[in-house]
């Protein structure tokens, strides 16, 4: 059964943006929606979990991870990595649940995810849970990747299509998760997609941030293997220098490059396995209006190819919070920062325009690129899905701190929060919880006033600043 107790704000950040007040408007609101998909039922592992907003007797292995990435700014709060103990329960020590698993196939990112919450909580004990009592990381990567086709299991709801080849992964529409899309030109089968493959090297790589930790020597060797296989394939194959995207290609003929530019094009990006160069052209299509930028920035398909629906159409235009949020880690990651803001901020410009002028007022799944309303279904049929909250929060709360305001980089460990600021009027954050650190950040008048509970060091546009418990203020240069 979901909430039935009051959002307690006094719980959760609280953001400070004078140039917009709509977004802090938004931003609680995301919130709500979110309270309101907080299940308890004492018949599952995680006895409080996140629910996607869309079946409560189904759950999905990617919208859990996403909501991971903004439950995090409350985690005693909101039971966001929690829900992921559903899944791991489920696929890796094999006990049946009463709710059932949508696509047991879908894209793996609970490596990923456990780390970025790790950075905004410094929970130790979570990682040796999951990494060395359970093997839950190294077990979900090792199933991806010897997953047959139209395998089923008794906590899943439909059968598999994932399945590695010499050269990448087949897949399919819907357990990728993008599921109509254009890719491959609906010839889903005869395709290796790029993004499972990826996905598998962003694992590959996140066991071995996370055994780095814990010092495992020896798993950190097995998945270092991993990862410099899958990157090698990836530029050899996947890579279209000319284009400046990563592309599907052809099963039979790995040669041959399918070119459909989608935002699966950011995953070997934010899994660090592309060069400068490489980044600089995939950032320029992010910031270019006719492929990834324009008015709603990151579009399913882009704006210049042919199957691109100026309704939505789902996933052959729509836009994605989810997807919005991967390209945007993706610019962050390789220093993109200015790029990924300007997108952020049209994106959530968009998300506030549609909140106030389309009925009903509210948070969609989907997101028109190009009109102020919601993205037409499969078929370029009606809207779809309102109160969406779920992972379309990562919009109006992750994306807004991180992005916006400028929070970009934690480390609850090494106690640093680092912050891009680039704004003249008064912003910040109150109740910023790193770990054991709840601090209030604000900028005023060339003037950071902060009051925190622990010492940390705060990184203000690439300048150290040593932070002491209680009140301070920092004149800056």
């Amino acid at each position: 059964m979901s909430n039935k107790t009051p959002l307690d704000r006094s719980q959760l950040p609280e953001p400070v943006y004078e140039a917009e007040a709509e977004y802090i408007k938004l931003y609680w609101k995301a919130w709500e929606y979110a309270w309101d998909h907080v299940y308890e039922r004492p018949d599952t592992p995680a006895k409080r979990y996140m629910d996607e907003a869309l079946d409560p007797d189904t759950i999905w292995i990617w919208d859990s991870c996403f909501m991971v990435l903004y439950c995090r700014y409350a985690p005693h709060y909101f039971p966001g990595i929690e829900t992921l103990n559903n899944f791991y329960i489920a696929l890796h020590q094999k006990k049946n649940l009463p709710i059932k698993i949508h696509h047991i196939d879908n894209p793996p990112l609970f490596a990923w995810v456990e780390y970025e919450y790790f950075k905004y909580t410094g929970d130790l004990k979570r990682l040796k849970w999951v990494m060395e009592e359970n093997r839950f990381l190294q077990k979900h990567y090792e199933f991806i990747k010897t997953l047959k086709r139209f395998r089923r299991k008794k906590v899943g709801t439909i059968p598999t299509f994932a399945k590695k080849r010499e050269f990448g992964y087949q897949w399919l529409g819907t357990p990728s998760g993008m599921d109509n899309t254009p890719r491959g030109r609906d010839k889903y089968l005869k395709i290796l997609w790029i993004d499972l493959l990826a996905q598998q090297g962003l694992a590959a790589e996140h066991i071995i941030r996370i055994a780095r930790i814990l010092d495992k020597k020896e798993v950190i060797t097995e998945y270092e293997k991993e990862y410099y296989q899958i990157k090698e394939l990836l530029n050899q194959y996947y890579w279209n220098e000319q284009d400046g995207v990563y592309y599907d290609i052809k099963r039979k003929h790995p040669e041959e490059q399918v070119k459909v530019k989608t935002p699966a094009t950011y995953w070997p990006m934010l899994a660090g396995m592309c060069s400068e160069s490489q980044a600089q052209k995939l950032a320029e299509n992010a910031r270019d209006p006719h492929v990834f930028g324009g008015i709603a920035p990151w579009p399913s398909v882009s704006r210049d190819d042919p199957d691109f629906n100026p309704k939505g159409e789902y996933w052959r235009g729509g836009v994605w919070l989810p997807m919005a949020y991967l390209g945007t880690k993706a610019l962050d990651r390789y220093g993109f920062l200015e790029i990924a803001a300007k997108n952020a901020q049209k994106l959530l410009d968009h998300m506030v325009k549609i909140y106030n002028e389309y009925e009903p007022h509210t948070i969609w799944e989907v997101y028109s690129p190009t009109k102020p309303k919601p993205a037409t279904y499969k078929g370029d049929k009606e809207v779809f899905r309102p109160n969406f909250c779920g992972w379309s929060a990562l919009g109006p709360i992750s994306m807004f701190i991180e992005d916006i305001i400028g929070f970009y980089e934690v480390n609850a460990v090494e106690r640093v929060i680092q912050w891009r600021l680039d704004t003249s009027q008064r912003h910040g954050i109150k109740r910023f919880r790193v770990g054991e650190i709840i601090t209030d950040i604000l900028y005023e008048d060339g003037k950071v006033s902060v009051d925190s509970n622990k010492p940390y060091t705060l990184i203000i546009n690439s300048k150290d600043y040593q932070i002491k418990e209680g009140s301070q203020k920092i004149d800056l240069p």
